[in-house]
């Protein structure tokens, strides 16, 4: 199963490309800034986390789609800031630093919420802050490590999203292990290989 959701959202990202970019342009018309979609990205995965952190009832189902239209804030900000050409370090680092506390936020609410086995979803948030961490490392030493890795934010939150909705949660905090796992393994082997001494 694993690898079918992996072949899955891998071919999904590719398809999606064109439509994105379509997306980002109208976006962009709005004039509003990307930083200005990086924190409504951000506020919709708070408002998610705190649905599942309340346990209650379909808060699998509206967490999930609040946790959806967040990934898809996410997506916008960066096609934002690439149609108007005004990608910046600034931009870069927000985005990059309310991921993280995004991501941590929709773990903590799923730990709250009770809806996994709280070794796994700590597990889970480990192994996906070292996915993020090792791309940091290696981004110092000029090792790219974008689309390294079965596992990258994106698909580990679409995983919750999706298996949450239907309702199969602890499954897919499982499958963030995994996935995460051995994206970071793939990244430290990827980097190993290529550090110039």
């Amino acid at each position: 199963m694993v690898f079918w959701v992996y072949f899955v959202l891998n071919n999904l990202r590719g398809t999606l490309k064109p439509t994105l970019e379509k997306i980002g342009k109208g976006f962009a018309a709005t004039g509003l800034s990307a930083n200005f979609w990086t924190f409504v990205g951000l506020g919709f995965a708070l408002v998610s986390a705190i649905v599942y952190g309340m346990g209650i009832e379909f808060g699998l189902i509206i967490g999930g789609i609040f946790l959806l239209v967040s990934g898809f804030f996410d997506m916008v900000d960066g096609q934002v800031a690439r149609a108007t050409g005004k990608t910046s370090k600034k931009g870069e680092y927000l985005d990059s630093m309310f991921d993280k506390i995004a991501e941590v936020a929709i773990f903590l609410g799923i730990l709250i919420g009770g809806y996994a086995e709280p070794y796994l979803v700590l597990l889970a948030i480990t192994l996906s802050l070292l996915v993020s961490y090792a791309r940091a490392k290696s981004d110092i030493i000029n090792i790219k490590l974008q689309g390294i890795g079965m596992g990258e934010r994106a698909e580990r939150l679409l995983v919750i999203a999706i298996i949450g909705i239907i309702g199969f949660m602890d499954y897919a905090i499982i499958i963030v292990v995994i996935i995460a796992g051995i994206t970071l393994i793939q990244r430290m082997i990827f980097t190993a290989k290529n550090i110039k001494e």
